[in-house]
């Protein structure tokens, strides 16, 4: 081969290996996990054990409430509107008939209960109860649990349905529940904070999630149900903002017990870009980022919260129960562990395209999220802190593999975490 052949035979491969690379950025989740934050509880398979030396004392709980139906109905509005149009212009598919109907069944069911906790929810709920039970009995017996939520209903109903399965185990459990918007400061912190309504409403940060969605996110798929004649430009909803209605109407089905054929509407590849552009908005909304930290500064009284109630209690405190639970949102939780630096909960980067390998909202939150922060106590009468995230252990210290540490330590760390104002 002559020097000339040579060289144009390495421009060619490299010419078909640039063709040919592999998106570093991108992801091949399940469809369970494209679900998001819509995915039901993924239950750990078995119980947490510790050391012998070790013997829980106290426990402070933060979940988000149980799987639920649609929080509204607009993405149900969004897609029957364009399905509709199709229909009436004639372009609409067979596949776009089967989703109209299929979104008219998720309409019916629900039946005005939009945002309400379902059967699933509610099982949700009991099992993390029963397994709370199951794991600490010697914390419930004869003693007072102590429980607030969200004025939701959703939440006061996870309350509701978890305090209820503690005493049909031990009925001799004292409960004190309490919710109401006198708890929104601890529970819905993003409701009331000046600093965090302005980032939200900022502009910097509604054209960064604009950018990446007009960058990411598929509309071709919609041919599949609207038809290829289908007219966007001569409709008011942007072809972007029906693909992303069409991903979270099919994306909620299962929290409420439904299923579907989703791989009728979307590929693989089509599920995860619609899914990583719903994840970033989450990621930047209710996580600290190079945008802003105040989305999770705002969770400082919840875990100043935690701190206080853990020290109390090994004060000697006797108002504080040794179990104390509190019910909340998703929004309650992402910014609470992002201020703890929770692994896997607190990722900052300049390339947001690259948020979808390491801020996951799937493992972040899904329903009946939680956080069991479970205090022990040795035999020399040191106290240690193990953090379950979802009821999985979490090595939650810089540079430490270890999931027992130190109060004193985890404390220190905490409040160094807590922002300076």
């Amino acid at each position: 081969m002559t020097a000339r052949k040579l060289f144009s035979f390495v421009l060619l491969s490299l010419f078909s290996l640039a063709v040919n690379a592999v998106d570093p950025t991108a992801t091949n989740y399940s469809w369970s996990e494209c679900q998001g934050t819509a995915l039901p509880y993924p239950a750990p398979a078995h119980p947490t054990v510790w050391p012998d030396t070790l013997e829980p004392v106290m426990i402070n709980h933060v979940g988000r409430h149980g799987a639920r139906f649609p929080a509204s109905p607009r993405n149900c509005n969004i897609l029957l509107g364009a399905l509709g149009k199709a229909e009436a212009d004639g372009t609409i598919t067979p596949q776009g008939r089967r989703l109209k109907k299929i979104t008219q069944s998720i309409v019916a069911r629900v039946n005005g209960r939009w945002g309400a906790l379902d059967s699933l929810g509610m099982a949700e709920q009991r099992g993390i109860a029963a397994r709370m039970m199951a794991s600490y009995p010697e914390l419930f017996k004869n003693s007072l649990v102590n429980a607030i939520s969200s004025y939701s209903p959703r939440c006061v109903m996870s309350m509701d349905e978890f305090t209820h399965q503690l005493t049909r185990m031990d009925n001799t459990v004292e409960l004190d529940l309490a919710s109401g918007r006198r708890f929104s400061p601890l529970m819905r912190f993003f409701d009331n904070n000046a600093a965090y309504t302005d980032f939200r409403t900022s502009d910097e940060l509604k054209s960064t999630i604009h950018k990446f969605m007009e960058a990411n996110c598929p509309t071709s798929q919609l041919n599949k149900v609207l038809g290829s004649g289908f007219d966007f430009s001569g409709y008011t909803v942007p072809a972007t903002d029906i693909a992303m209605a069409e991903f979270s109407v099919l994306a909620g089905m299962k929290a409420m017990g439904m299923e579907a054929n989703v791989s009728e509407f979307l590929n693989p590849e089509e599920q995860n870009r619609l899914w990583a552009v719903e994840n970033l908005r989450h990621y930047l909304q209710h996580s600290a980022s190079t945008l802003s930290a105040v989305p999770s500064e705002i969770a400082a009284p919840l875990l100043e919260d935690l701190i206080a109630t853990t020290e109390a209690f090994i004060n000697g405190d006797r108002d504080v129960a040794k179990v104390n639970l509190r019910f909340g949102h998703a929004e309650t939780l992402m910014p609470l562990f992002a201020l703890m630096r929770l692994p896997g909960c607190y990722y900052l980067t300049n390339y947001f395209d690259t948020v979808a390998l390491h801020w996951l909202d799937f493992n972040v939150v899904p329903m009946a999220a939680n956080l069991q922060m479970i205090l022990f106590k040795s035999e020399s009468g040191r106290y240690y802190l193990r953090i379950d995230h979802n009821e999985r252990p979490v090595a939650f210290m810089p540079n430490s593999q270890s999931v027992y540490v130190d109060w004193s330590v985890a404390r220190d760390y905490f409040r160094r975490c807590l922002p300076l104002f």
